[in-house]
């Protein structure tokens, strides 16, 4: 959390104009065992359908980013080594589950560097939930508690919604946020580089800084709004009364969200402020304490979390996420063909394509029809490209991506790849063809594209020519057919 609070104008500023509503709670059951309850649980409490996220598992992120700053001058401090070393941790991890990850530079920051975007596949690209954290810390200590718990929180819960792949009712996108501690500048930079249409399709953004504090309290932001709905549902299934966060007003990543007019929520344990009598009469803990007692200071490490609270928050992310964005079945296939005009017969469109790539001359003959796309073919240093938005239908048993390809070349044999066909369905890579795999006549080659099923993506082909000798890369009747 950042340590210098905002003007009271400011902070008030966050809650102008905005419309909140008491929402009818449901009631949910809690994956781990709660002792130190206000009140009971029923038995009859229906069992929830979002999964029970392992605390271990967050906590051994957090070990990870102790270990980063110990290694890294003692810190995590946007801008340090520390801080390049977390988000590479983070990032690693999320490609490795199959997010599409990208990385922001924040040129604006007080210590420029990167914010760390991740989308899962399926849902509507219009409808978005937008889940972060801050994943710097200040210089004085490794920044476990602030913010190592929002950032391996919202870390274990991709990997869990990855392992299981729901049918998914909105995009969800999770961030880590660079130069929280220096002003919110991260965010605040991200925010800005978005269109208002941009803005528009983020229909809740969920803040998580400081969700392990030792003598933690249970805040949720903006607690009464529609927004908060499932994160408070979750809670209160805990029987916790969750609070407002007065103390984190305007003084975390949230605060530029709100300011664009997007919806905003999140959960807290606390900083520096002291917990009352009656909090800790309801949480447990101790009175006129401070929920964080190493708040900013070198203290700030492993020891300074609750694994309860902790646990608490990141079962609650995953309640509020699976509500909010995960579907209750499998959606109907609409299958067919999903390429358009994949024989090329009806000129460039849907296409993109390069100068000449789609052609109906005789020098390069099609397999059906009389036109086809020819890539290369021009015996000097050339890049051409052929592409096309297509949307993958989800539910369906089979998804097929396929054409037929027919490669010639001037090329002397050897083993060197001179020319180069790369084809492409969103960032990832399917093929490579080269000289090397010139034939006579066509050759239908085929890929299993399942793992875009519901997504918006690019399907491309690009062709390379070094600066002698073509190489032609023949395309005729690309077909991505799902059933």
């Amino acid at each position: 959390m950042r340590g210098r609070t905002l003007s009271a104008g400011v902070a008030l500023a966050v809650f102008a104009g905005m419309t909140v509503a008491l929402a009818a709670q449901p009631v949910v059951a809690s994956p781990t065992t709660v002792t130190t309850m206000a009140r009971p649980i029923a038995a009859t409490v229906a069992a929830m359908a979002a999964p029970d996220i392992s605390v271990t598992n967050v906590q051994a992120h957090l070990t990870q980013f102790n270990s980063i700053a110990t290694n890294n001058g003692g810190n995590r401090r946007a801008g340090s080594a520390g801080y390049t070393a977390s988000l590479a941790y983070v990032k690693s991890r999320l490609q490795s589950a199959g997010y599409t990850v990208s990385e922001q530079y924040c040129s604006s920051c007080r210590y420029p560097s990167n914010n760390l975007i991740a989308e899962w596949r399926g849902g509507p690209t219009d409808q978005v939930v937008m889940l972060g954290a801050h994943l710097d810390g200040v210089s004085a200590g490794p920044g476990i508690n602030d913010n190592a718990t929002g950032s391996a929180t919202l870390l274990e819960n991709a990997l869990v919604l990855a392992a299981q792949n729901p049918t998914m009712t909105k995009k969800v996108r999770f961030a880590w946020w660079t130069d929280e501690e220096q002003g919110l500048n991260g965010s605040r930079f991200y925010v800005n580089s978005l269109t208002s249409t941009q803005r528009g399709y983020i229909k809740g953004y969920y803040n998580f800084d400081m969700v392990g504090s030792v003598n933690g309290g249970y805040f949720i932001n903006r607690v009464t709004s529609t927004t908060a709905a499932p994160l408070k549902a979750y809670w209160d299934s805990l029987g916790l009364q969750p609070e407002e966060n007065v103390e984190g007003q305007g003084r975390s990543d949230d605060y530029y969200f709100q300011q664009a007019g997007i919806p905003t929520s999140g959960y807290a344990a606390g900083a520096s402020a002291r917990k009352t009598s009656a909090q800790a009469a309801k949480w447990g803990g101790t009175a006129n304490a401070a929920y964080d007692p190493c708040y900013h200071r070198s203290c700030d490490t492993t020891a300074n979390v609750s694994a309860t609270v902790l646990n608490r928050a990141a079962d609650g992310v995953a309640y509020a996420l699976w509500q909010l964005a995960v579907g209750g079945g499998t959606p109907t296939c609409t299958g067919g063909q999903v390429v358009g005009n994949g024989g090329f017969e009806s000129g460039s469109t849907p296409w993109t394509a390069s100068s000449g790539v789609i052609t109906s001359s005789s020098s390069q003959p099609a397999r059906t029809g009389s036109y086809k796309a020819w890539l290369g073919g021009n015996g000097s240093s050339s890049t051409e490209s052929l592409s096309q938005s297509v949307t993958v239908p989800a539910g369906c048993a089979s998804y097929t991506l396929s054409f037929w390809l027919h490669i010639d070349t001037a090329e002397t044999t050897g083993s060197t790849a001179y020319d180069r066909l790369t084809v492409q369905v969103g960032s990832t890579t399917l093929a490579t063809y080269s000289n090397l795999n010139a034939a006579a006549g066509y050759t239908q080659r085929s890929f299993n594209v399942a793992g875009f099923a519901g997504q918006t993506v690019t399907l491309k082909f690009t062709g390379t020519e070094d600066s002698s000798l073509q190489t032609s890369f023949v395309l005729d009747d690309v077909a991505l057919q799902a059933s």
